[in-house]
Parts: structure tokens; sequence; C-alpha cells
């Protein structure tokens, strides 16, 4: 699952797969996946770090 989730957490954060659609592709729940999508580096926020910061600077 580890690599699926990997692969299906980047689409997600890329814009290509909705997290419907990624949480499908691993075999989990929408919110299961939304809970671990963090821990592969996407925000579900739609937030990069640099625009964070960039808020932060502000």
């Amino acid at each position: 699952m580890d690599v699926k989730m990997q692969i299906a957490a980047h689409l997600f954060g890329k814009g290509v797969l909705s997290s419907g659609q990624a949480a499908e592709l691993v075999g989990i729940s929408k919110r299961k996946f939304l809970e671990n999508a963090g821990k592969y580096g996407v925000s579900i926020f739609g937030e990069t770090p640099e625009d964070l910061q960039k808020i932060i600077d502000e």
C-alpha cells in the first residue's frame, strides 16, 4: 500500500486526482487518505510550504 499511497498522494498534490479518486486508487476511505496525505508531503489545504512562508513573512 505504501507505494500506491505515495503515487496517489503525489497525483493528488499535483491536482491530477481528487481526494476521492486517490483514496480509491489506494483502496482506503477518503477520510483515511486525507488523514495520511501529510505524511507524504502533501497539503490537503492546497497551499505549498512556499505559500505558507510568504504569509508568515508578510
